[in-house]
């Protein structure tokens, strides 16, 4: 048998892969050896590499329907398949649920759960195609299981998005397998937008019960597991990729150190 993990014959969707958790993403998959391919509104500085090898940018702003066939039909012309498609592009900036305009909260859904559903529907018809199949992994977040005050509309959406891969499991199953990956907090080059310095990062770290926040390559790492043989028989669950969780505020508030 040779090595699960080598992807060097597959071809790569990773949205928003040029930075941030995608990136991370995105590096994994080159260092297994497939051909990435990621796309976002505009170009990164630099995209990911390794040994030589680049991933290939193709701009698209997901949440625009024509533009999301552009770019399968510019996959399927160019490389005649699709063997992984990982659903990254998302995120919300902070809004009040009781102010935030309806235009806003349509928005933000859009981004995080109908674009994700409309390119799966794009994905799948071409991995339906295929001998092989295909895969297909939705980055979701901790906010789609816990409270996510600020973040109301993004927490929804995503929760959406755990619903409806499961959804997904069942009906594109056996040629397609559908999972999720729910990622806790991130250390990524925009984290001192969400936790201040590195002294705010450290004392969010401290909750974590691993005792340090996820990097991108973290969720990279899930994504090629699901992505792998190795979860041939994995389809339509959500693994957590969060540390152990957050630290529950009962046990600071009572003072409970364990």
């Amino acid at each position: 048998m040779g090595d699960p993990m080598d992807f060097s014959d597959k071809v790569v969707l990773v949205t928003g892969g040029g930075k941030g958790v995608g990136r991370g993403i995105s590096q994994r998959f080159l260092e297994r050896g497939a051909q990435v391919v990621i796309c976002g509104r505009n170009a990164p500085d630099s995209p990911p590499a390794h040994h030589g090898r680049e991933a290939l940018f193709l701009p698209c702003d997901v949440r625009d329907l024509e533009q999301l066939r552009a770019l399968l039909d510019a996959i399927r012309e160019r490389f005649g398949r699709l063997d992984v498609l990982v659903n990254n592009a998302g995120g919300a900036p902070h809004a009040d649920a009781a102010t935030a305009s309806p235009r806003f909260s349509e928005s933000i859904i859009r981004l995080n759960l109908l674009a994700p559903l409309n390119l799966c529907q794009l994905a799948n018809q071409l991995m339906q195609a295929q001998p092989q199949g295909g895969v297909i992994i939705n980055i979701c977040s901790v906010s789609a299981i816990r409270p996510s005050p600020g973040t109301a509309a993004y927490g929804a959406a995503k929760a959406g998005l755990l619903n409806l891969t499961r959804s997904l499991a069942v009906e594109w199953a056996p040629r397609v397998r559908v999972n999720a990956v729910t990622a806790g907090l991130i250390l990524t080059e925009q984290a001192d937008q969400h936790y201040g310095d590195a002294e705010g990062v450290a004392r969010v770290a401290a909750g974590i019960p691993l005792q340090r926040m996820a990097t991108p390559e973290d969720i990279g790492d899930a994504c090629l597991y699901l992505a792998s043989p190795m979860a041939s028989y994995v389809s339509g669950v959500d693994i957590c990729v969060h540390g152990g969780g957050e630290r529950p505020a009962f046990l600071d508030a009572a003072g409970v150190n364990p």
